[in-house]
């Protein structure tokens, strides 16, 4: 007999490790008649080797697990690559910090190669900790094929991709703008950039016309916004938040229809502090409507200036070195006072002079948005440095034609934009990172500068005709490494059994943010190398997990959900029972009350599964679900035909919150609710064949529940398998390599479905009147049925017991005419009557009634106000005016309701 309950923290980590001995993990032999179609492959997002699960891993992780258990269950072969990222700039981070904490010197002070073998000792010991967390969540991944970015064979794969794209032109060193974070002195990628809205100000200086030039400027306007006063300007005012970047100025923009500038145009401006002349230039990028209409022009410090300085022909200066702090390297003007100062300080003593020499105009206050390293958490610089490149725009080209034409396909389809908008705006990609955990660049310089990129240091030496080399300080951009991760975990440059068996792969699950950074380079290095294939077929797109409220889940909130300690608690199975139910939103609204329902949804089914065992309804050799004749067992068969057709067809289309729903509702709605229900008379009958049957028939439908259930709920539907399979025929495997059931039409019976839908609907309506007449749970009123036809009146006869029971009435009888004092409603083609006289008081259920109507008019009135004033819907957060809508929505079904109850009381009352 099963155990009361079941206890997920002992047997969790018992399942998991008879799961990983079996072997079933991996993709099973291949077979002779094996094609395409027999393969099913799916590379994991390789977490960064610092993380920790948290709530997105997940979700994410627990689609994956759902999709890989399925198609192995489904006979296919299943290739499920997990792996690590070596994430470049955070594990360099968190080795750095642990010198600094025990008191070692830095890494610059070790040197490079002893800092490296730090890194790789840390990795040994602490780098594991995600793949132990993911074991956990139950992932059944092939971990004998783990992967990480920085392995051996990785590395090889990345060199080689390096060099042939500088073959092919589509790798160079170019100085451009840069996200450069001053505290660890490298480049960084926009994924890397987090933007902080905070106070701040505009600046307004007087930048003088050069060599006397004086213009109109308009001061005053009539109402069609036409000049009336002019007042005599011998400057030109520009705005900004940043009075430090001046110093680089190279140029002053307008735009070419704004009729106040249209005479300076290619004037000068002499730039205060520096002296130096800088040309008015025309161009689309300044705003009319904004401040003066004039803006400055720092191609060496904002990536929007940048653009215009070369449209332009402007210069570019550099006047801050990699510590952000002021360099006259570029300028020499720039006074010896400001130079070598922080760029914050910089900014207080310009705009000290700007005020001295009253070229300060304005000071405006602002709340401006702000980039800053997510890593350090300083203010990030845009910079102009020497780094290396990616042509990403010519790589794009056939990305975006695969998906164009269907070879990739998104799910949900909108997610395309998203790609399409990207990759058609493509910039290039910088590639090279100023750190030293990664993939070393594979460049090398002679004395003169000259480079030489080869796959070995050997092979830039034969280039060099046997000069001396220097090796690229910098490593790649740890997403280069992760763009080859479908082909180069497979074996690639090597022409493997995996890359010939997996690839391309079948599905990818990831989320929204990474659609660019990873998803797009993946399908544009992919398609580069692999002839021409796309990665994958599929690209699922996981939603954003927040709180129940939609808020963001962040620390400083503390409404962070760590998915550790749920399983800790509560198990695995209800926190990916949870996280596939509502995976079909972009916003998954989470709660610890919704794992917490959905473990109950677990404790449904191992009750169940131990009222069959006290029932003796044991499996049975031979047994055919086929032959069954008792029509609650025809009836259950169809529905778990029906529930086995909604659950494959939602999990092949990637719908896994259907899948989940489908699950739920069969397990709990219609087999524990109404099929075990119905059974009861059955087992304690008379009927010893009816009896057999019925036994049996629950057995059997328990067994294929489990199978529909396992890949959403490995862990309780593996035990139950176990613990059931100790009765009856052996099994033949653990349920993880059980065979998927697939049910034929046949076993859907439309007599009987008919049949027990019926008796479930009338018994739910029953109970719906009692609940809504406010009937006291004691009191049992007597049913009767108008006039019913013969089919009606043979069913009443067959079902009255259940009838009885289920619905907790004192008699079921047939009747000319609805008795006085009854509710009626109607149940398929007859009216029945509830006869409530003498059960409830109508005066007081009347005033029940009217009163909460009123509360939910009252209600509905409070909400539509709201929701009926513009400033509300325009300024509340969108969460918050969904929740109104909700709110609104479900007050208007209750007065609904109430309103029915209310005609019907009425309805008996002048009956």
């Amino acid at each position: 007999m099963l155990e009361k309950t079941f206890e997920p923290q002992a047997a969790e980590p018992r399942l998991y490790a008879q799961w990983e001995e079996s072997g079933l993990f991996a993709p099973r032999a291949a077979k002779p008649t094996d094609g395409a179609a027999d393969a099913y492959s799916i590379v994991i997002p390789p977490p960064n080797v610092t993380g920790s699960l948290h709530i997105g891993h997940a979700l994410n992780n627990t689609l994956q697990d759902i999709l890989a258990r399925y198609h192995r269950m489904k006979g296919k072969a299943v290739l499920w690559l997990p792996g690590t990222d070596h994430a470049g700039i955070a594990t360099q981070m968190v080795v750095e910090r642990q010198l600094a904490a025990a008191g070692n010197v830095g890494r610059r002070d070790m040197g490079r190669d002893a800092f490296v073998e730090k890194v790789w000792e840390w990795k040994a010991e602490s780098g594991g900790t995600i793949v132990r967390q993911l074991r956990r969540l139950g992932a059944s991944c092939d971990w004998s094929r783990e992967r990480f970015t920085l392995d051996e064979g990785l590395n090889a794969a990345v060199r080689k991709v390096f060099v042939k794209l500088h073959q092919d032109g589509l790798i160079y060193r170019d100085k451009r703008l840069v996200n450069w974070d001053p505290h660890f002195q490298t480049a960084i990628s926009d994924l890397e950039v987090e933007q902080r809205e905070q106070d701040g100000h505009y600046w307004h200086f007087a930048y003088p016309l050069a060599d006397g030039v004086t213009y109109e400027h308009p001061t005053t306007f009539d109402e069609d916004g036409k000049a009336t006063e002019f007042e005599t300007r011998g400057f030109i005012v520009v705005a900004t938040t940043r009075p430090e970047t001046m110093l680089g100025d190279t140029g002053v923009a307008v735009h070419p229809e704004d009729e106040r500038y249209a005479g300076l145009v290619g004037k000068e401006v002499i730039l205060p502090i520096t002296g130096r002349r800088i040309p008015i230039v025309a161009d689309d990028y300044a705003d009319p409507t904004k401040g003066s209409g004039a803006v400055k022009i720092t191609p060496a410090h904002d990536l929007n200036d940048f653009g215009v300085g070369k449209r332009a022909g402007l210069a570019a200066l550099n006047v801050m070195d990699a510590f952000a702090r002021i360099t006259n390297d570029d300028v020499p003007e720039i006074p010896a006072e400001l130079v070598g100062l922080d760029r914050f300080a910089a900014r207080k003593a310009i705009v000290a002079r700007a005020e001295e020499e009253n070229w300060l105009r304005e000071i405006e206050k602002t709340k401006h948005v702000v980039p800053h390293g997510d890593r350090s958490g300083v203010v990030i610089e845009p910079w102009l440095t020497d780094q290396w490149y990616v042509d990403a725009h010519t790589l794009a080209q056939p990305a975006l034609k695969a998906v164009e034409q269907g070879e990739t396909v998104f799910e949900p389809k909108s997610y395309e934009k998203i790609y399409f908008e990207w990759l058609r705006n493509i910039e290039p990609w910088c590639i090279s990172r100023q750190l030293w955990w990664g993939h070393r660049i594979p460049a090398w310089y002679d004395e003169d500068g000259q480079i030489y990129v080869a796959e070995t240091e050997e092979e830039a030496i034969a280039q060099a005709g046997g000069k001396a080399l220097t090796q690229d300080e910098d490593v790649l951009d740890t997403w280069f490494s992760s763009a080859l991760w479908p082909f180069s975990t497979m074996g690639w440059p090597e022409k493997t059994e995996d890359l010939e068996r997996f690839y391309p792969t079948s599905d990818l699950v990831t989320a929204a943010d990474i659609i660019f950074f990873w998803v797009a380079r993946m399908m544009m290095m992919g398609m580069h190398f692999m002839d021409g294939e796309v990665p994958f077929k599929r690209v699922i797109i996981n939603g954003l997990v927040r709180d129940e409220k939609g808020q963001k889940m962040s620390k400083s909130k503390g409404n962070v959900i760590d998915p550790l300690g749920i399983i800790d608690e509560l198990g695995a199975d209800p926190l990916r029972f949870t996280m596939a139910i509502l995976s079909g939103t972009r916003d998954i609204k989470l709660s610890k009350q919704r794992i917490e329902g959905y473990r109950n949804f677990g404790t449904k089914l191992w009750n169940a599964a131990r009222f069959s065992q006290m029932n003796e309804a044991k499996r049975v050799e031979g047994f055919d679900p086929a032959t069954v004749e008792q029509t609650i067992n025809r009836w259950i068969r169809g529905e778990l035909t029906k529930a086995e057709r909604a659950v494959s067809e939602a999990i092949e289309g990637g719908r896994f919150d259907d899948a989940a729903s489908g699950l739920y509702r069969f397990v709990w709605n219609v087999f524990c609710d109404w099929y075990l229900e119905l059974a009861k008379p059955v087992f304690n009958g008379a009927d010893e064949a009816a009896k057999a049957e019925t036994r049996a028939m629950t057995a059997w439908t328990i067994d294929q529940t489990l199978k529909l259930l396992h890949p959403v709920m490995p862990f309780i539907t593996e035990e139950l398998w176990a613990e059931l399979g100790k009765e009856g025929p052996a099994r033949d495997s653990l349920l993880i390599g059980a065979e998927w059931p697939v049910l034929p039409d046949a076993f859907m019976d439309a007599s009987s479905e008919a049949e027990i839908g019926w008796l479930v609907d009338l018994v739910g309506e029953i109970r719906a009147l009692r609940a809504e007449m406010n009937v006291p749970p004691s009191a049992k009123p007597p049913l009767a049925f108008v006039a019913p036809d013969a089919v009606t009146a043979e069913r009443i006869a067959r079902h009255r017991d259940l009838i009885l029971t289920l619905g907790r009435v004192s008699e079921v009888n047939s009747a000319e005419a609805a008795p006085a004092g009854a509710v009626t409603f109607v149940s398929g083609s007859t009216t029945a009557a509830l006869s409530l006289a003498g059960i409830i008081d109508l005066t007081a259920e009347r005033a029940r009634l009217e009163k909460e109507i009123a509360v939910f008019e009252s209600d509905i009135g409070h909400v539509n106000k709201k929701l009926g004033n513009p400033n509300f819907v325009s300024r509340a957060a969108p969460e918050v005016v969904d929740e109104q809508r909700a709110k609104l929505a479900e007050a208007e079904e209750g007065k609904a309701k109430m309103q029915a109850a209310l005609a019907r009381l009425d309805a008996m009352a002048g009956a």
